[in-house]
């Protein structure tokens, strides 16, 4: 427990005045002073319980302790009865240079104390962080033990104290539980820290199993096809794209009965629309037999007026969805429970699919803080059910793609497709967004956004879409029987370069640098063999006595690539590949220690084997 010596109060200023109708002042600096204690690395942490019934701005000191976990974690436990606490962490600024979280999207950088909030729950994020300095290190890296309670979350720099904050306030608990923030002490970089905080999670909170058809490249209609779908036209591209290496088919918004206009006022029944798939099980059929595996789209919690049952369902959906048409069916309702395990048992029951893509689970949130039950726990139950009853319609195989923002280690039981969120035809995103869900991901393969160009986009262009891809599983969405041969052939490369590294990207020690800087350089390795993306005009380093075998990505704007060799002098044989695979050079040379320039065209691919004179 802290003393009242420990406190952050003696050079606090006075107290501002809090923003009118906000429960909280302006900056936490203004809160009222609470003492401190030294946690771990330099944070300091308070605690509070908030007693039910008591006034929100008189918190008592609640009892806490730090116990060690496995590989060199730390919990903090707080112990209140089941009343609500605060965790206060509090962190010098130092060098301090980016602040990553699950719902930070493009504000990665450092925040003030006034703007940075969140509320996260099961479906949509996760009360966790990373505060780390500008070589890369972390300062303070931290996640709730149990991700299903909606959490809120202040945190920045507070400007009045040099440092930056991070509140979390933990809803109560029902049975009484203590509540539970696992630490990580300071690291190397984010990912480094996020490792061992992601094999915590999978001990806790076991993932569900991971197939094949869960770790191949797939093809989606969305981006394709949009609404605008028919059998005719998906075997069409089932049949290119398992010719070009793809192991599973999505077929996304629009097969449905009522599928059109973009919005979502026709959910709510879920037939196959006999217009677009006159037999719809006999289409799942003809597309399984090319070998790959077919998911089909649903939004379960969704439903509209256009619907055949919407009479039956809207008094159990009263909230008005945020995407355009929809309502939100309540997961709280064991009605409604029922009704969406049942509905999505019988999709793949009836029509013989390999499993669902899981859309707009995160919509649940409209209901939450309305004091009728918390949302993560009942999305929990509903998720725990709709698997188990999945699993028996398919015991094997069976697939369920989830998306941002509910990827993280919550959901890990309940899917095993983790996609990231919708960038179409932005690279740079994708690369941001697979590799900031995998950060975080626990047992289920990270899969790209579907992946979008014109048909006469250069083949430089197609390439770079592919690399944004690459360290995730891709996903494509273009008309295949429109674009040239030179596309083809570039897909063809980078998705068999991409099964050929796949154990690296997928299950190898990815390194992906800064947060804030968007991920350059990003590495992967396993054993002796090294993949390396390069994203910018950087200096790549290159050890040669690390690797037998490195892959050279060139993601960049430029056609040379810029290496820092070290591990040296080595006989280095080299493949140099241009965008759509074509051989370009293949030749030996000796390296030496220091800087070497390789001509490398943009969207292409440097493989190098060294041979002989490694130390």
């Amino acid at each position: 427990m802290p003393t009242d010596t420990d406190t952050e109060t003696a050079a606090r200023p006075p107290a501002l005045a809090p923003v009118p109708g906000s429960p909280d002042p302006l900056t936490t600096a203004a809160l009222a002073p609470v003492p401190y204690a030294p946690l771990l690395d330099g944070v300091l942490v308070a605690v509070l319980a908030h007693t039910p019934g008591a006034p929100d701005s008189e918190p008592a000191e609640a009892d806490w302790t730090l116990a060690e976990l496995p590989d060199g974690l730390r919990v903090l436990e707080v112990a209140t009865g089941g009343a609500p606490a605060e965790i206060r962490f509090s962190v010098p600024l130092g060098d301090a240079a980016g602040y990553w979280h699950p719902q930070g999207g493009w504000r990665r950088t450092l925040l003030a104390d006034w703007e940075g909030r969140a509320t996260v729950s099961l479906v949509d994020g996760l009360a966790a962080g990373c505060l780390y300095d500008y070589s890369g290190a972390t300062l303070l890296t931290f996640a709730a033990a149990d991700p299903a309670p909606e959490t809120t979350l202040r945190f920045g720099v507070s400007e009045e104290n040099d440092t930056h904050v991070v509140h979390l306030r933990l809803p109560a608990d029902a049975e009484g539980r203590p509540h539970r923030v696992v630490l990580v002490p300071s690291a190397p970089s984010v990912a480094a820290a996020l490792r061992p905080l992601r094999a915590w999670y999978a001990r806790e909170l076991p993932p569900m199993p991971v197939p094949e058809g869960a770790r191949t490249p797939v093809y989606s209609t969305w981006y394709a096809f949009n609404q605008d779908v028919s059998a005719e036209e998906v075997e069409t591209q089932a049949a290119l794209a398992a010719q070009l290496g793809c192991g599973a088919l999505i077929l996304d918004d629009g097969w449905q009965e009522y599928g059109h206009g973009r919005g979502y006022a026709g959910l709510g029944d879920w037939r196959p629309d006999p217009a677009k798939f006159p037999d719809f099980t006999g289409h799942v059929a003809e597309v399984r037999a090319l070998g790959l595996r077919y998911l089909a789209w649903t939004a379960p919690l969704l439903i509209g007026p256009d619907a055949d049952c919407h009479a039956r369902w809207a008094p159990y959906a009263p909230a008005p969805a945020t995407v355009p048409g929809a309502h939100v069916l309540d997961p709280r309702l064991p009605e409604v429970r029922r009704h969406v395990v049942e509905l999505c048992a019988r999709l793949v029951r009836d029509h013989g699919l390999d499993g669902l893509k899981l859309d707009f689970l995160d919509q649940a949130m409209v209901y939450a803080g309305d004091g009728a039950g918390g949302i993560g726990r009942a999305m929990a139950g509903l998720l725990a059910e709709l698997r188990a009853a999945l699993e028996d319609v398919r015991p094997e195989g069976l697939l369920l793609e989830l998306r941002q923002p509910y990827t993280g280690p919550g959901t890990a039981p309940f899917g095993n497709m983790l996609r990231s969120f919708d960038c179409p035809a932005d690279a740079a995103a994708n690369r941001v967004r697979t590799l900031d869900t995998a950060l975080l991901a626990v047992g289920g393969a990270v899969h790209s956004d579907m992946l979008l160009w014109s048909p006469s986009a250069p083949v430089e262009a197609v390439a770079r879409q592919l690399i944004g891809a690459l360290h995730a599983v891709p996903q494509l969405s273009v008309r295949l029987d429109r674009i040239p041969e030179a596309h083809r052939a570039a897909i063809a490369f980078w998705l068999s370069q991409w099964r050929a590294n796949r154990g690296a990207l997928l299950d190898g020690e990815v390194e992906p640098g800064r947060p804030d800087e968007l991920y350059p350089l990003v590495r992967a390795t396993a054993g002796d063999r090294c993949l390396i993306s390069v994203h910018g005009s950087l200096v790549v380093p290159l050890d040669l006595a690390a690797h037998r075998r490195v892959e050279l990505v060139n993601g960049s704007a430029r056609d040379t690539l810029t290496l820092a060799v070290r591990g040296g002098p080595a006989e280095v044989a080299r493949v140099i590949h241009g965008p759509d695979g074509r051989i370009i050079e293949s030749t030996s040379a000796r390296f030496g220690e220091g800087p070497h320039t390789l001509a490398v065209p943009r969207g292409g691919l440097a493989s190098l084997s060294i041979t002989e004179g490694r130390r």
